[in-house]
């Protein structure tokens, strides 16, 4: 046991140093990312599908931002996980399906993903506590946009733009289509002061999409991204729960960290059932925006509302502001046979 503890002590140790170390490489990715980002594990990595105490999770995101500088990017995402119980062991399945939509700019540049996602949980320990997680998602991407507000070179006159004068410039399609793949690997545990956590690392777009168009095909618009993410929850105190988490992604030679800290203390506890809590805390994506978050959890739900303070070098324009964002999150066990209650009492985040 003592031999484990110090395995544990060491890759947390690690995982701090590694925290410190990628926060020098800081830059931007081609793929949208939430500032609640925790809240949407599928976005992150499919290997963080199913670290949660139940049977079935339900995770809903919305963002609004650059409303005060252009027309408003509006993403939403919906994810939901089932785990079930699988042999004679503590092992685990979890399918899950990744749902967004991301609407951007003049034009209406919409994307929307379907990717469903299958996940396997190896039990390494005889508490149940320590899994080793290896997942696969994959699913349709389509984009369109809306070629009537387009405005293109021929259409202005004298320096302006003239919507009456129709563009010479054919729009043989408005939109296109390609297959996408992710995989991940996650590794998870508690230590023996109730202290659960997690590291993972993944690589999404691993098919290196490619566009099919008329004028001929587009490699590479979709590079492959690697990420790290990490996960800790350290108990304080009778009542209150400190949650940090962390993402490192690069994404064709750019970097991206995303890191922050949630304090929460349970403001009425139950004999039975989770404990009604409070959360306050702040996020960074560093080089881009500061990110305070405001969270409270309730009868198997939790909703939580953050916004972004901007940093980067569009603050002048945008005057410091950046968006809102809203999650809503539904867990709960089932009462069915094959319900993980009576097997498991996963990585609680």
């Amino acid at each position: 046991m003592s031999k484990r503890k110090n395995i544990q002590r060491s890759i947390i140790l690690t995982v701090l140093l590694l925290t410190g170390i990628f926060r020098t490489h800081i830059s931007s990715a081609q793929d949208f990312t939430f500032s609640q980002f925790y809240e949407q594990p599928l976005l992150r990595n499919p290997a963080l599908a199913g670290l949660f105490t139940g049977d079935l999770r339900v995770s809903m995101s919305y963002r609004d931002q650059w409303g005060s500088v252009t027309v408003p990017f509006r993403t939403t995402s919906l994810s939901i996980e089932h785990k079930i119980p699988i042999g004679s062991k503590h092992d685990l399945i979890t399918i899950a399906s990744q749902m967004s939509v991301d609407a951007a700019g003049d034009i209406r540049l919409k994307r929307t993903q379907f990717l469903p996602s299958i996940s396997f949980h190896k039990s390494l320990s005889e508490e149940n506590d320590t899994y080793l997680t290896a997942a696969f998602m994959g699913g349709p991407v389509s984009s369109q946009f809306d070629a009537t507000q387009l405005k293109l070179g021929d259409q202005f006159r004298g320096g302006s733009y003239d919507p009456s004068n129709s563009s010479a410039q054919p729009i043989r399609s408005t939109g296109y289509s390609y297959w996408d793949l992710n995989a991940g690997l996650s590794f998870s545990s508690s230590l023996k002061n109730k202290t659960n956590y997690y590291i993972a690392a993944g690589m999404t777009h691993i098919t290196n999409p490619v566009i099919k168009s008329v004028t001929g095909n587009v490699s590479g618009f979709l590079s492959p991204k690697i990420a790290v993410n990490i996960g800790i929850n350290v108990p304080s105190g009778e009542r209150g729960h400190v949650t940090a988490f962390t993402d490192y992604f690069i994404q064709n030679g750019n970097t991206q960290l995303l890191s922050g800290i949630l304090y929460g203390i349970d403001v009425t506890q139950y004999d039975n059932g989770d404990p009604d809590i409070f959360y306050i805390g702040s996020f960074m994506r560093w080089g881009d925006a500061l990110i305070p978050v405001v969270k409270i959890g309730f009868n198997h739900i939790s909703i939580g509302i953050s916004y972004d303070i901007n940093i980067s070098k569009l603050k002048v324009v945008s005057n410091w502001r950046g968006g809102m964002e809203l999650t809503v999150v539904y867990h709960d066990f089932l009462k069915i046979r094959n319900s993980t209650l009576d097997k498991l009492r996963c990585t609680r985040f």
